[in-house]
């Protein structure tokens, strides 16, 4: 790699951490990997990384990445690495309010804080499909582009620490939702002997087209004009509930549309019936 080989700390080898460590190899990069565990570094030490004793020999490096457990884990490693003048992104997943504390630590420390989420499995890091988005200090990002890139495609969300947790939450609320709503209907076409691999096609093909309805939505939310002439709110609300009376006919739980249509009456009641989905936002803020 030349002129761009650096010297890379890795604090924490879970199978998260040692896939970074793996892809940093795999770039060239000087790995010298840290584990509370020295055991799980085997694999990597057979690749060329060497194994530090110490976080704070880790930490002698142009940049380290921390990728523990929790938060609470991680601080005392953190506290011990001796990371004054040197950049830390931190890979650890938590709330934007850790991150923004591990921030204003590092601030404090003299270390140049760079707060990243991984929007991949291990088995994704160092592929194309990989994406990472990170917020904190921009120009340690800039300084550091090279070899976060060697790990995902890097997105950078602005200088608020918390910005990627709070952007990692928030897509991941879409996925588990969408998650919930498919498992309800697997459920529910199951009660009459549908198999899922009937059924998941034509959910596939449906997700398509809902997604499509998402740029129109933001737009109805940003300008907080929720006129509709499409599908008002309480023929949706209605549809909602005959979508828990038929779960519960077909003897399947209604947990998951109830809990819909309950924050959908909540938006009827509030007089939004004749606006669109999208007004459903003034009863979530």
């Amino acid at each position: 790699m030349g002129e761009s080989k650096k010297r890379v700390g890795v604090l924490g080898l879970g199978r998260m951490g040692a896939a970074l460590a793996g892809a940093l190899l795999g770039a060239g990069h000087d790995v010298v990997v840290w584990n509370r565990s020295p055991l799980k570094a085997g694999p990597l030490l057979d690749r060329g990384a060497r194994l530090a004793a110490t976080p704070a020999e880790a930490a002698d490096a142009d940049v380290v990445l921390s990728c523990l457990s929790t938060y609470d884990t991680q601080q005392p490693v953190l506290d011990s690495a001796e990371l004054s003048g040197r950049t830390l992104v931190n890979l650890t997943s938590g709330t934007p309010e850790q991150a923004r504390g591990v921030a204003k630590w590092a601030s404090s420390q003299g270390i140049d804080y760079v707060d990243g989420v991984i929007m991949a499995v291990p088995q994704g890091i160092g592929t194309p499909g990989a994406r990472i988005l990170y917020s904190g200090s921009e120009v340690a990002f800039d300084t550091q582009r090279a070899v976060l890139e060697v790990l995902g495609e890097p997105v950078f969300l602005g200088e608020d620490a918390g910005l990627a947790a709070l952007y990692d939450l928030a897509l991941l609320g879409i996925m588990w939702s969408t998650m919930g709503g498919y498992l309800h209907a697997l459920a529910l076409v199951g009660s009459e002997g549908v198999m899922p691999d009937r059924f998941t096609p034509m959910a596939l093909n449906w997700l398509t087209a809902v997604g499509g309805f998402l740029p129109g939505i933001g737009a109805q939310v940003a300008s907080g004009d929720y006129e509709t002439d499409v599908s008002a709110l309480d023929i949706n609300a209605a549809g909602l509930a005959m979508l828990v009376e038929t779960s519960r006919a077909q003897g399947i739980g209604a947990t998951v549309p109830a809990a819909l249509k309950e924050l959908f009456d909540r938006a009827v009641a509030s007089g939004h019936g004749a606006h669109a989905i999208a007004s459903v936002i003034e009863e979530i803020r």
